[in-house]
């Protein structure tokens, strides 16, 4: 159990479970219907900083290596989601949502990391994710290889690639893990791999053919050869399944591979004691007390969204893989590593729907929350920060406790609540979030806006520039940090700084 300084504070009276995640949109549709629940006679002391000051002067960052290290990476997950964030599992617990602080928020140490590529302003999560396994920064859409090889350039790419804290860990003996809610093959997990000028040449299949990407070896198969992962839970069989080949316990699903590659056999074949498992009701099944090894596939592409999990065989949330990764990950004393993602945040943003990214943000939340309660602040660095950020704005001047999906509702002259929405200069409503490109974006006079279409979990919100996708953003992201050595995380720092930190943690030999 973690340090009594830096633990998450207690939720008192939490009325429900992060597990229940498919129910909280109704739950905040109901909630949300009062606006403006902060006190009617506030104190000052409501807003004090509440002992803060004593806890940072109290904490000593232990100056000892660490024995393990959980890097969590929240895809696209910039400051403003987090704000939102905030607010939002605050306002699913029946707070005003301001004054929540989510898992990682009372870590003692913080930092502010420059994000953008070698050849962009703003970046993409191939090139961010190398930049936080290797130590160096590299162009947007290649996986561990360097900036001197243009992207696709496969001959080029044998030449540069790069060596990652990953490969560091494996050869100083300690276990290292992978859990992701998107595909295994994708941008982030991928990077701790493989090698490769082209982040979407994920598997050979009917839209990649290994002769037309000069000789390059595909993500997927990378994975099985690099074989360093005691643990890697996630998405994405479809590509390590052959078009021919049923997957096990589906009703018919077929994998993608045109090749002539099972990478589910060529993985035990390797790892024969290990287990290879598709559904909720396998992995809950493991005996983790061995340590033994363990792939698991729990869909065809990314995981589902959190939100629209329901019934038994729902896919295991992020947490669930989490705790599941660190018994098995702790089964020994070698120490390990472990990379937790929450993929899916960055997947609501692009589609415009911030509900989506808000959940899957509780989500991970949730996941951090879980690894801090399982492992202790004296042996264990935890750091959670993100790739890159969004789009995603905060705006108008919504009173306190207003829903955060809804619109804005503003205060009046004598600075509380005046119960109705604000209009813009057009006499329309508008919501507090908003995006600055995007699907959402308006052809034409902005159409009324209901408080209920609003607070509607697949509302879109509305964009200025019209895009297919919403788009990163390029400011700068938040690094939280505690646990051994974890005192070294301050300033404002290139992307690159993660990598020297996890290596300077674990004490290993650059």
């Amino acid at each position: 159990m973690a340090g009594p300084a830096f633990n998450r504070p207690e939720k008192k009276d939490r009325p429900m479970k992060y597990l229940a995640l498919p129910l909280l949109s109704a739950a905040l549709l109901s909630a949300c219907q009062t606006v403006g629940t902060q006190s009617s006679n506030p104190s000052v002391d409501d807003y004090a900083a509440d002992g803060v000051l004593a806890e940072r002067i109290a904490y000593q960052s232990d100056r000892k290596p660490a024995k393990n290290l959980i890097l969590f990476i929240g895809d696209g997950m910039g400051i403003s989601t987090v704000t939102a964030a905030r607010i939002y599992e605050g306002q699913l617990q029946g707070q005003s949502g301001e004054e929540n602080q989510l898992s990682w928020e009372s870590f003692p140490h913080t930092a502010l990391s420059k994000t953008y590529n070698t050849n962009q302003q703003v970046p993409d999560s191939a090139g961010t994710a190398t930049a936080m396994y290797t130590g160096v920064k590299t162009r947007a859409g290649v996986i561990g290889v360097g900036p001197n090889a243009d992207r696709g350039d496969c001959d080029v790419a044998r030449d540069n690639e790069l060596e990652t804290f990953w490969d560091a860990a494996s050869e100083a003996g300690m276990k290292l893990g992978l859990v992701t809610t998107a595909r295994l093959t994708h941008a982030t997990p991928a990077a701790a791999y493989a090698h490769s000028p082209e982040r979407n040449w994920e598997y050979f299949g009917q839209t990649l053919d290994r002769d037309a990407i000069g000789g390059c070896n595909d993500i997927a198969s990378q994975f099985v050869e690099n074989n360093q992962f005691d643990v890697a839970l996630g998405g994405g069989r479809r590509g390590f399944l052959r078009e021919v080949d049923a997957v096990p316990g589906t009703q018919g699903e077929m994998g993608e591979r045109a090749d002539d590659l099972n990478l589910i056999d060529a993985w035990k074949a390797k790892n024969a004691s290990g287990s290879v498992v598709f559904d909720r009701a396998s992995l809950d099944a493991l005996d983790t007390s061995s340590g033994n090894r363990v792939l698991g596939l729990f869909d065809a592409s990314h995981l589902q969204y959190s939100m629209t999990q329901t019934g038994a065989d729902r896919q295991p949330t992020l947490a669930e893989l989490t705790a599941k990764a660190i018994e098995t990950l702790s089964a020994g004393d070698e120490g390990f590593v472990l990379m937790v993602e929450g993929g899916r945040i960055d997947h609501g943003h692009h589609d415009g729907v911030a509900a989506r990214a808000l959940s899957e943000t509780v989500a991970f939340a949730e996941a951090v929350s879980v690894a801090d309660a399982m492992t202790s602040d004296a042996d264990t660095t935890i750091l959670v920060t993100a790739d890159h950020s969004h789009v995603f704005t905060m705006a108008g001047y919504p009173t306190r406790g207003n829903p955060i999906l809804g619109l804005v509702v503003g205060n009046g002259p004598t600075g509380h609540a005046d119960g109705s929405p604000m209009l813009a200069d057009d006499e329309k409503p508008y919501t507090t979030l908003g995006y600055a490109t995007g699907r959402g974006a308006v052809n034409g006079p902005r159409p009324d806006i209901t408080q209920q279409e609003a607070l509607d979990p697949g509302y879109q919100q509305q964009a200025l520039v019209p895009l297919g996708s919403e788009t990163h953003g390029g400011e700068d992201v938040a690094i939280y940090a505690k646990g051994p050595r974890s005192f070294v995380v301050s300033g404002v720092v290139e992307q690159s700084y993660v990598h020297d930190v996890v290596r300077y943690a674990l004490d290993l030999e650059d």
